[in-house]
């Protein structure tokens, strides 16, 4: 494929497991284009399915024309773009044991994988995730670190030199890092109030409501964190379980962080003649 390759042969056999250790480690595009190939049976059908998925990612400035980024007329994309694929990539873990190897080996350690992530070995906290080389766009990276619960994703493309990508990644993420952090605000009471059902087997359904969330907010301002409850009303049976009751809005100096839904804790059915009539005789043969 030309550019960083382990050299596959014809009939050669090897695991996925490999095969991504030489996609990701070792930037290896012979590696990346036969991973295409086996998952959608080409790699011109494996390109369209990354475009289709940059499409649903937001992905507005990318065309992928290739499977392994090198340099094609109209295979274009952005810093933004490439945030918005990495950060849909982090979500699947598996991703930082190999982002994270600084060297492994397969062929049963006859071919060596070095990361070409020199952040790796320099910069505290770092897990990936990508770095890349051609003559059109220069010395690129994705970097993602993390620390005290913060995770950030930084994007440099078009570097004249790799120490510059790598400078330019670590300067990205230490203001990130000096500048933000993470916290979790308390739900608000009112969020937990039951809400009134009409016309069903019972008068009120619990909410259920994430109180885990976690905002990105300037450092030294979590404590200027507003919320705001706001409830559909009453509901009409039937309710199903995690239908949507009302939401949360967390906000800051005006701005809107995050909306957070509350959802019903479980289903109520709608009244009927039978269950009324069952509901009625359980009531008239209880002990008084």
């Amino acid at each position: 494929m030309g550019g960083s390759d382990i050299w596959l042969k014809p009939g050669e056999s090897m695991t996925v497991d490999d095969m991504l250790k030489a996609t990701v480690i070792a930037s290896a595009n012979d590696a990346a284009v036969a991973l295409a190939e086996y998952v959608a049976g080409s790699e011109d059908e494996f390109v369209a399915q990354m475009n289709q998925r940059a499409k649903e990612l937001g992905m507005k400035d990318t065309v992928f024309k290739n499977v392994n980024g090198l340099d094609e007329d109209g295979h274009i994309t952005s810093a933004y773009d490439i945030a918005l694929m990495s950060r849909e990539l982090i979500k699947h873990r598996k991703i930082f044991d190999y982002t994270q190897t600084w060297m492994d080996s397969v062929r049963n350690g006859k071919t060596q994988l070095v990361n070409t992530n020199k952040l790796l070995k320099s910069y505290k906290g770092i897990t990936g995730l990508k770095t890349g080389t051609t003559g059109k766009a220069g010395s690129c990276i994705s970097a993602t670190a993390q620390r005290n619960g913060v995770s950030l994703i930084a994007v440099v493309l078009g570097s004249s030199t790799t120490k510059d990508r790598f400078h330019s990644a670590a300067t990205l993420l230490n203001y990130g890092f000096a500048n933000w952090s993470v916290v979790t605000p308390k739900v608000p009471p009112q969020a937990n109030a039951p809400v009134a059902v009409e016309n069903g087997m019972e008068s009120e359904v619990e909410p259920n409501v994430n109180g885990n969330e976690n905002l990105l907010v300037p450092k030294g301002k979590g404590g200027n964190v507003k919320s705001k409850v706001s409830m559909n009303g009453a509901v009409r049976a039937p309710v199903k379980k995690d239908q949507v009751l009302g939401k949360i809005t967390y906000s800051l100096n005006n701005e809107v962080l995050k909306e957070t839904p509350i959802r019903a804790k479980k289903a109520v059915e709608p009244i009927s003649f039978s269950s009324a009539f069952l509901l009625l005789f359980r009531m008239l043969t209880m002990d008084p």
